[in-house]
């Protein structure tokens, strides 16, 4: 196996991203970083590197473990790939998701008389 490969193909092939073209794509916008500075997809990825892939709301942080260039199966990914988020970014995904029920549609209206009493009863006014 190769000592380095590309950055977009690695994020594809350790299931970061669903297709080659979006781990490209998040490169090009500046939304994968390695050592504080933001990498092209042609950027040499190698062993013992943190990799920093900003997703909304959060931003993963991975340290790679071996190079890979094709895509593999989940269970496999993980010998390629270690996880080292810190727990504080994890908070924040926990927040947005209790978050994100209380935000209503757009164009969804008032709230029912039933679905303000709901609202009051959780925030307890």
């Amino acid at each position: 196996m190769a000592e380095s490969v590309r950055i977009d193909k690695w994020l594809w092939a350790v299931r970061v991203f669903k297709t080659r073209s979006q781990a490209t794509e998040a490169c090009k916008k500046g939304r994968v970083v390695i050592e504080d500075l933001p990498v092209k997809p042609s950027r040499e990825v190698h062993p013992g590197e943190v990799v920093k892939v900003r997703k909304p709301p959060l931003t993963i942080s991975l340290k790679v473990l071996a190079v890979a260039d094709k895509r593999m199966s989940a269970k496999l990914a993980v010998d390629f790939v270690e996880d080292v988020t810190p727990p504080e970014e994890l908070e924040v995904l926990e927040m947005q998701k209790q978050m994100n029920w209380i935000s209503r549609d757009r164009g969804a209206g008032r709230p029912t008389k039933r679905e303000r009493r709901k609202l009051d009863d959780f925030f307890d006014f």
